[in-house]
């Protein structure tokens, strides 16, 4: 049995503010679970598309049910892949866990594109599969405990987004004050 998980979102900015932010989302006050995330791979292709591959390690917190002794840490690093089109404006992200695939496998796709009615936002379309292999009647179990933990980290995901986006709107602010106020005193 797989568990599936789909979910839209709008930010309310642009998309490319959006990308930026993707890229900055680690740390934030959302994101205490993250505990790196490092550039493995970086390119830009013959298309002029971004490539991007990214490590990132998290810690988690096993169900209370669950045997212990099968999972020494509840640490995970994830692969990150991203391509990013600045022609057509479309950003999709995917992600997987490394380890622990035999517990639960995690895949997540993001899509991110301008807002199709207002182009100052942005919208996300976030799919994943949760898909365990464990076994032991355990299973299905694991898969509904993965999308529950799932939808609640993709939650906060957007939080830190929003607050890494408010972020560079106050520094933007800012600049355009001091700009402002140089061309004042000029």
């Amino acid at each position: 049995m797989v568990k599936f998980f789909q979910h839209t979102f709008a930010y309310d900015h642009p998309w490319e503010n959006v990308t930026y932010a993707f890229w900055l989302r680690y740390p934030n006050p959302f994101a205490s679970h993250v505990v790196c995330a490092d550039v493995i791979d970086r390119s830009i292709n013959d298309d002029g598309m971004l490539k991007t591959t990214r490590l990132v390690l998290k810690k988690g917190k096993l169900p209370k049910w669950f045997p212990d002794q099968f999972v020494k840490s509840s640490e995970a690093y994830v692969i990150e892949e991203s391509l990013v089109d600045p022609k057509n404006m479309k950003m999709v992200t995917r992600t997987r866990n490394l380890n622990h695939v035999r517990v639960m496998q995690v895949e997540e796709t993001q899509t991110f594109t301008p807002h199709p009615v207002n182009p100052e936002m942005t919208s996300v379309r976030t799919e994943a599969r949760i898909i365990s292999k464990f076994g032991w009647g355990l299973a299905s179990r694991i898969e509904l405990f993965g999308e529950s933990n799932f939808a609640n980290n993709a939650a906060k995901a957007r939080q830190g987004m929003k607050h890494i986006l408010q972020m560079i709107r106050e520094k933007h602010l800012i600049r355009e004050r001091m700009s402002f106020m140089q061309a004042q005193t000029a």
